[in-house]
């Protein structure tokens, strides 16, 4: 069994991401008597104790919980604070001073990924990376090449075992559902292969556009900001084959299969578009041909799924914020007992929404019930009337790090085919396509899923 960190060090602890996920994270696991070490916030801000306490406060309460002050005087009890530049090494010896008897640290590092190297570096020649645990934030990378470059660089202090790429789409349990649903259901299982489902169709919808962040996205655009990383986990966890054994790299190791079972993605099977309004954004350029929507095919060409095609569309300034899997059947023939031969059966359809409203949607067909026809039924199941709420995804991922577990966290050769898969739409990009606000995106999307039934409206729920 792994050991326990027994000391967490965030660097970045007064940044946005923090103050967004991190607190309330630790708020909630330390409501649920799952932290139990000391934590060390690092960052360049010349704070007091008291600073990052009300800070910490407001963090959470952002957050729409409600505040226990036993709870909260607990979690801050933990907080020890240093301001330092993280290139400076009189930081890394405080560092030092403050966890000297720490055996298994765990460094968070809520940092732009160009400096990811260099505190690498520094806490290895302060001699605290032996038996370290370090996680780190998307993006991994920009392509191939920078992906290949930064692991190589990390890989010259730690090894691969030590560490945590976190994408918070694998912390979130209706993700997680998805190998649940494959493998603990025996009926699902005989029927998960291209003999009986046409396609599958992925969705991730956001109904805002880019706000106040427009310097960081128009470098980055959509198919790298959530296709590389969070859409290919999802379909990796759709697409892989039963993990046998038990381990740390099992299931990781079925992901790297359906990666690398993946053909380069083919830029003629790739739509890229762009909102009305978003060159008005702060901080985009005014030229800039940034993909604010993407839509494209992905083929995994084994065994299981030759001929069945992979469908992922994401954008921003859509009509909804959705994001679910959607398994379309092979379509049955017709039937003799409907009273229109010309009226086929509907294909029958899985659906596992992911965001909000996490839950499961199963599409039959029945008698209509007005004639002798047929008609679409839907079962309809929401997780959280099932069971509850699960912890969210920072709470899920950063008590995994802390205790050695690796599932859900994307390895080096996972990353490497991720981005491989996708190198060919980032090396010859087709022009960007305008679209209205609130629409489903250029029209020019539809081509890609024609064949098999065109886009499927996401299930929105109650």
């Amino acid at each position: 069994m792994a050991e326990q960190s027994d000391v967490l060090v965030i660097f970045g602890i007064t940044g946005d991401l923090a103050k967004v996920m991190t607190f309330g994270s630790l708020y909630r696991l330390e409501r649920r008597g799952k932290l139990s070490c000391p934590i060390v916030g690092v960052a360049s801000d010349s704070w007091t104790m008291d600073d990052l306490r009300t800070h910490a406060l407001a963090a959470i309460t952002g957050t729409g919980v409600e505040v226990d002050d036993a709870v909260f005087d607990r979690l801050m009890d933990r907080f020890s604070y240093i301001s330092g530049d993280f290139l400076a090494d009189d930081t890394y010896n405080r560092i030092a001073a403050a966890i000297p008897d720490a055996q298994a640290p765990a460094f968070y590092l809520e940092i732009p990924p160009s400096l990811f190297g260099r505190v690498v570096q520094h806490l290895s020649e302060a001699g605290l990376t032996r038996n370290a645990r370090v996680i780190v934030e998307k993006p991994f990378g920009h392509d191939l090449a920078s992906a290949k470059a930064l692991n190589d660089e990390l890989h010259t202090y730690i090894d691969e075992q030590q560490l945590y790429r976190i994408d918070h789409f694998l912390g979130k349990m209706p993700v997680e559902d998805i190998l649940y649903l494959r493998f603990g259901n025996q009926m699902l299982e005989p029927i998960w292969n291209r003999r009986y489902i046409q396609c599958i169709e992925i969705t991730m919808a956001e109904n805002f556009g880019v706000a106040d962040r427009g310097s960081f996205y128009d470098p980055v655009g959509c198919l790298r900001d959530v296709v590389q990383n969070h859409l290919l986990q999802v379909l990796s966890m759709v697409a892989m084959e039963p993990p046998a054994g038990v381990g740390t790299d099992i299931i990781n190791d079925r992901k790297r299969d359906v990666f690398m079972a993946m053909p380069p993605a083919d830029p003629g099977h790739y739509v890229r578009g762009q909102y009305d309004g978003f060159l008005d954004v702060v901080g985009v350029a005014p030229n800039s041909t940034t993909e604010t929507y993407c839509a494209l095919r992905l083929d995994v060409e084994n065994w299981r799924w030759h001929g069945v095609p992979f469908f992922i569309r994401a954008g921003k300034a859509l009509p909804e914020r959705v994001t679910e899997v959607r398994v379309v059947f092979r379509r049955p023939p017709p039937l003799p007992i409907a009273s229109s031969r010309a009226h086929h059966p509907s294909p029958n359809e899985l659906v596992l929404r992911i965001d909000p409203d996490p839950g499961a949607r199963l599409q039959l067909v029945a008698k209509a019930a007005d004639g002798q026809g047929f008609r679409d039924i839907h079962l309809d199941m929401e997780f959280s009337d099932e069971g509850g709420d699960g912890p969210t995804p920072y709470e899920e991922l950063l008590s995994a790090a802390m205790a050695g577990d690796k599932d859900n966290f994307a390895d080096q050769n996972a990353v490497d085919e991720t981005w491989r898969v996708v190198q060919p739409l980032l090396d010859n990009p087709p022009p960007v396509i305008s679209y209205e606000q609130g629409t489903w995106g250029p029209a020019e999307a539809n081509r890609l899923t024609k064949a098999y039934g065109g886009w499927r409206e996401p299930w929105l729920g109650a």
